[in-house]
């Protein structure tokens, strides 16, 4: 943390002149700042004539060792080869190590993408488990690595994993921080992405202020370097001014290379570039990113600045300069390169109305290292600052400030901790003044007390952004993406607590979690609950379970709704003690365990009370993936359940008794096979037209596939539609927003069998061409017969129709269509007109083979049986291949 007025004692200098950190023959001899680099092709040492590593740098950065792709590659199987390999060489010659990184869109495990967000969620956590039991303290740690927009491909399926944007816009970034600080509260934290130098400068310093100013335990950001060879020195230190001016905090230049063949050119900006970092006192160090030629990971390698053994002009002068006193003297934020105390301005909303009042908690840690040199060490006070006027000055635990302000728009606050070795630090955030004078308080003046229940609708008063967001005081109105509602209430009695949601959707693919923002943390109170259809209205209620993941404190508390993929209808929330009675026991059967959509299965529910128990059982909720689907009322007793999508259902039984306890059963899996019907009931006729949205009915990976669950169109068309992308065009309804690999079918019947050509109304607004290919599908054999192309047809609105011929016959008879979005995707399909141009009458294909049977030619001329055509053979028409 950013270290003030710094005072060492006579004791403390010389023990730091006698660390190792202090007596190495590294480049850098300042105690203060590294200079490190990465690991070469796997190794430490890079051979070949260059030094070895530990003569050259003091950190080390795995490039891929530490990855969560390379440690778990295949899921539950760890490979810590390649990063303890570095752990241990910087360890073993006292320097520090950097683990790169915790969470990553681009170099995360493939298995990953084949879970559903809950148990992703739970992959990261175990992730981290994992990392912790490994390595109990990292000096360094890149939490998050470059999660700028959709920088990285798996950013929208990690921040998803992570619980979406939420109250903050950042809430998933939030938490992985958060996560990070639970079990490595003595590492230095680092948000870390591309080259902001030169490209989404502003979106950076947005993201990593909103980290900050959450109260996130972000302790510095790191600027990667790459490529900044053609970097005008201008342009370059005005963006590294603007984002420490944003930010002020610690900052690490992470990735920094200069990947040109031109020997001069390179030598300049290594000139240019790294003493104006370096001097920096706000700078902690520098990571190049390679330093042998052909082996980095610029083109060609030429960012390497040892070659075939030599050095490069660049390399000569790095020596020299890191030899200067102005580097040697520099000053860094951490001295020692250690992290002493943590400090984090954490408010309970992170807007405010204007004239209203906010909790800001000054959140404080004490590390290990800075125990180790002061046993003792203690916080003297922190002094609490909005702009330059001193608003508190606190000397004891908990280091709150009731906060209010009339002056609207950003303000800027600055917290100040000083420590009993005489060192201070500290910490700056903002927080949002609103023009809104709504004071935030609960919809009925008073909080609701639980147990009890929340109306829905009732959510808290105040201005949006401060105690709502995308949400409307109705039972009938949709919630929406990333929309939250928060409701204050008054826990009575501490302890862990059920709730019982009611909903309604008209479809799948709703889902939100519970959370509170509390003044130390984010906590997830809820995991991820998924919303399944549950009707063709906001009528149609019914009530989703669950327990919260930890206990409530009694007293005042926020629970924030937080939608991820909103569409679904809420009525009430009730909470109520969970407290098991472990004397009963209850059990639930499916009978039969496999069926398919529309059948029934009789779900067998016995429950048993101990022997001598005074209690009764009350009632016996059985519960579908945490959806009540029934209450019986004796033992044994049957219900009846007709699942209505495909998929796997989680069965069980909740048994309560007089007493208010509960007894929860094992779960029992169903399997709900899907049942094909086409759309409109009846198969399509061929020779005819195909609307490409009438796709039969079936559910996603049976009738159809799109690469994610939401309707990115016109999601009114049809109430059975999982996700599959729908827009409106050609004055009706088409398939849009393409993506490859996508595909739909439809149950045909052909009743003219023979040659075929298509015309295919589509639309393309890209620039390149575009297509999908038309299939036949039998059981799990799926056989091209055409192929269509979308050329640019001038805009996405605009329809034109492209021709072409099957290249295989079709068949008379009821069968599986399926259009395939190609590679290139490009293309909007709204439908495809099948012409059949001869009509051969034929009612069978066979492979020519030897035989007795008489067979004639269609003019009734006898022929043997190497005769390849169409042929008459015992009264029907019969193609000879």
């Amino acid at each position: 943390m950013l270290k003030l007025n710094q005072t060492i004692s006579c004791l403390a200098l010389a023990a730091m002149c006698l660390s190792p950190l202090a007596t190495k023959a590294q480049l850098s001899t300042n105690p203060d700042k590294f200079l490190g680099n990465i690991t070469t092709r796997y190794s430490m040492d890079a051979g070949g004539g260059v030094p070895a590593f530990y003569k050259l740098w003091n950190q080390v950065t795995p490039e891929n060792e530490s990855k969560w792709a390379s440690v778990e590659g295949n899921k539950g199987t760890f490979n810590w080869g390649g990063a303890d390999n570095a752990f241990n060489y910087a360890k073993n010659h006292n320097f520090t190590y950097k683990f790169h990184a915790l969470v990553w869109g681009a170099q995360y495990p493939s298995w990953l993408e084949n879970q559903t967000p809950k148990d992703r969620y739970a992959s990261f956590v175990n992730w981290f488990n994992k990392v912790k039991a490994h390595y109990p303290h990292l000096p360094l740690i890149d939490v998050v690595n470059e999660a700028v927009g959709t920088h990285q491909p798996g950013n929208p399926m990690i921040k998803e994993s992570w619980g979406g944007g939420g109250k903050t816009g950042y809430d998933w970034l939030i938490k992985a921080f958060e996560m990070a600080y639970e079990r490595f509260p003595n590492s230095i934290l680092i948000y870390n992405d591309y080259n902001t130098f030169q490209w989404n400068t502003n979106e950076y310093i947005d993201l990593v202020r909103a980290l900050r100013d959450s109260g996130a335990p972000i302790d510095a950001y790191g600027c990667q370097s790459h490529d900044l060879t053609d970097c005008n020195v201008n342009n370059f230190k005005t963006a590294e001014t603007n984002i420490q001016n944003a930010l002020k905090m610690p900052f690490y230049s992470t990735e920094y290379d200069i990947g040109t063949a031109d020997d001069a050119l390179q030598l300049q900006r290594y000139k240019e570039q790294i003493p104006y970092m370096w001097e920096k006192p706000y700078c902690a160090g520098i990571t190049l990113w390679g330093y042998v030629y052909g082996a980095t990971w610029t083109t060609d390698g030429n960012s390497g600045l040892y070659k075939n053994g030599a050095e490069r002009p660049a390399m000569t002068w790095l020596k020299e300069y890191m030899a200067s006193d102005a580097a040697k003297n520099a000053k860094s934020p951490f001295p020692g390169m250690k992290k002493r105390v943590g400090v984090y301005i954490k408010a309970k909303d992170f807007k405010v109305a204007k004239g209203d009042t906010v909790p800001i908690k000054v959140r404080t840690y004490i590390t290990d290292d800075a125990r180790k040199e002061k046993a003792d060490i203690a916080i003297d006070s922190v002094l609490f600052y909005d702009g330059s006027t001193l608003i508190s000055k606190m000397t004891a635990e908990p280091y709150i400030v009731q906060y209010s302000s009339t002056a609207t728009g950003y303000r800027t606050l600055k917290a100040v901790v000083y420590t009993n070795d005489g060192n201070s630090y500290e910490r700056y955030s903002r927080i949002n003044v609103l023009t809104s004078t709504t004071k935030r308080e609960p919809f009925n003046g008073t909080p609701t007390e639980l147990p009890g229940t929340i109306d829905a609708k009732e959510f808290d008063k105040g201005a949006s952004g401060v105690s709502f967001y995308n949400a409307a005081r109705s039972y009938t109105t949709a919630t929406k993406d990333d929309g939250w509602m928060e409701y204050t209430v008054d826990v009575k009695e501490k302890g862990i607590y059920s709730f019982d949601i009611e909903v309604a959707a008209t479809k799948t693919g709703g889902r939100f979690h519970l959370s509170e923002y509390g003044l130390d943390n984010l906590t997830f109170l809820s995991d991820y609950i998924d919303v399944p259809k549950t009707g063709s209205s906001s009528s149609a209620v019914q009530t989703l379970h669950g327990v919260l993941k930890d206990t409530l404190t009694a007293g005042i508390h926020t629970i924030c709704m937080n939608i991820e993929k909103g569409g679904f209808y809420v009525r009430s929330l009730t909470f109520n003690r969970y407290e098991v009675d472990n004397t009963m026991t209850v059990t639930v059967v499916a009978k039969p365990a496999t069926i398919s959509v529309g059948d029934t299965t009789q779900l067998v529910v016995t429950t048993k009370l101990a022997s001598g128990s005074t209690s009764t059982i009350t009632g016996v909720n059985v519960y579908s993936n945490d959806l009540l689907i029934g209450t019986v009322t004796k033992s044994p007793d049957t219900l009846q359940y007709v699942p209505t999508a495909k998929g796997s259902y989680s069965i069980v039984a909740i048994a309560t008794n007089s007493e208010g306890k509960s007894k929860t059963s094992s779960k029992k899996t169903l399997k709900v096979n899907g049942k094909r019907i086409p759309y409109k009931s009846t198969p399509i006729v061929l020779p005819g037209i195909i609307q490409a949205e009438n796709f039969d009915k079936g559910g996603e990976g049976f009738t159809f596939h799109d690469k994610d669950s939401q309707n990115e169109g016109d999601a009114s068309y049809r109430t059975d539609n999982e996700g599959l992308d729908l827009v409106k065009g050609n004055s009706g309804t088409a398939i849009g927003y393409t993506s490859s690999g996508e595909w739909t079918e439809y149950t045909v019947n052909v009743k003219e069998p023979g040659e075929y050509s298509f015309e295919a109304t589509c639309s393309n607004g890209s620039s390149s061409n575009g297509g999908f290919t038309i299939n036949t599908v039998k059981g799990t054999t799926v056989t091209k017969i055409g192929t269509v192309t979308v050329t640019p047809t001038g805009g996405w609105d605009t329809y034109k129709v492209m021709t072409g011929k099957l290249t295989k016959n079709l068949a008379e008879g009821e069968q599986i269509l399926r259009f395939t979005i190609s590679s290139s995707a490009n293309c909007n399909i709204d439908k495809v007109n099948f012409i059949c141009t001869l009509n051969t009458g034929i009612q069978q294909v066979e492979t020519l083979q030897p035989q007795r049977t008489v067979i004639y030619n269609l003019k009734g001329q006898k022929v043997d049986a190497n005769y390849k055509g169409i042929i008459i053979k015992n009264g029907r028409k019969v193609l000879k291949r």
